[in-house]
């Protein structure tokens, strides 16, 4: 979308009324962190105002019952092995937090141990790694000890979330579940990938989309959907629409997931808006397609549990 169409579909941000919502909703992108705790916390940085606050469970909840959320995932937001049984023991308590997606090293000769040790919890549902904590997915790789633990990973039933999308990122997950075909993947915030605008490149992306498409294993976080142009934040729906579209066209309605990004989305709207924008995009596609979307596309790739009345499924 260019300039013009951009100052057409802009609007000044504001937080709109709840609606009721007839299909129960699966966040699968929530953070958790407390400043507050002794030693402090790796993320987010003190100076960053919109963030640098208490994210509880007790506070998703509020914000995000108008809007039909029966389940949340915590996903991490720490490097620091200890922070996994923070986590664990921060949503033990409120079943509202049907899992969690932790921070292990795969390659490290202590992960079978401590992989073997957080599989007693079925709300560990596995591992996110990506272009975070200065990783990098492609290196590891060439690591036959990180391998095998991505084959860990999977014969354990876990599944591997990614960071922060690069064309880069994606064609190392096409690596990864050539050596691991078994592992399912989810592409988190995929609408905030940055589409190459070289030829070349743009071709090389198309060609690893492609193959993306034809892995059934791999899933779609459509998260993170609302961006930030020449200082402001669209919230007409309508903007973000051909993104949208193209990520129904290529992944379909079976394997695309909800994710708010909370509170990292707090940078761009409040929670509000950020679920107005994807439950205008998926209420349009009819019932079945916005239930997919919502919680059973979630249910088949986290695996998760019920742990509450009032959530869907077994």
């Amino acid at each position: 979308m260019d300039r013009r169409q951009f100052l057409g579909a802009a609007a000044v941000m504001q937080t709109l009324p709840a609606q009721p919502q007839s299909i129960p909703v699966i966040d699968t992108h929530v953070h958790l962190f407390d400043p507050r705790r002794p030693g402090g916390i790796p993320w987010p940085a003190k100076d960053d105002t919109a963030l640098y606050k208490p994210a509880l469970p007790g506070r998703y909840k509020a914000l995000s019952a108008p809007f039909g959320i029966r389940g949340a995932i915590e996903v991490e937001a720490s490097p620091r092995f200890e922070d996994n049984q923070w986590v664990l023991d921060t949503i033990r308590d409120e079943p509202l937090f049907v899992g969690t997606i932790g921070n292990l090293e795969p390659a490290a000769p202590e992960f079978p141990s401590q992989l073997d040790a957080f599989l007693k919890n079925p709300l560990f549902l596995g591992i996110r790694y990506g272009n975070l904590w200065s990783r990098d997915l492609g290196a590891s790789l060439d690591k036959p000890a990180f391998v095998s633990g991505m084959r860990r990973l999977a014969a354990a039933g876990l599944i591997l979330d990614t960071a922060n999308p690069t064309p880069a990122l994606l064609a190392d997950v096409v690596k990864l579940t050539d050596a691991v075909p078994e592992l399912r993947v989810m592409l988190d915030h995929l609408p905030q990938l940055t589409i190459p605008a070289d030829p070349a490149a743009r071709r090389a992306y198309e060609a690893t989309v492609r193959q993306l498409i034809q892995r059934p294993q791999v899933f779609v976080k459509v998260s993170s959907i609302l961006r930030r142009v020449d200082g402001k934040v669209p919230t007409d729906p309508a903007f973000y629409k051909p993104r949208l579209d193209e990520l129904w066209e290529q992944f379909g309605e079976d394997r695309l997931v909800y994710g708010s990004d909370w509170p990292n989305s707090d940078h761009w709207a409040e929670y509000p808006q950020v679920f107005r924008i994807a439950d205008d995009y998926f209420r349009r596609k009819g019932p079945e397609a916005a239930a997919k979307y919502f919680w059973k596309n979630s249910k088949t790739a986290y695996r998760w549990k019920k742990r509450a009345a009032g959530q869907p499924g077994d």
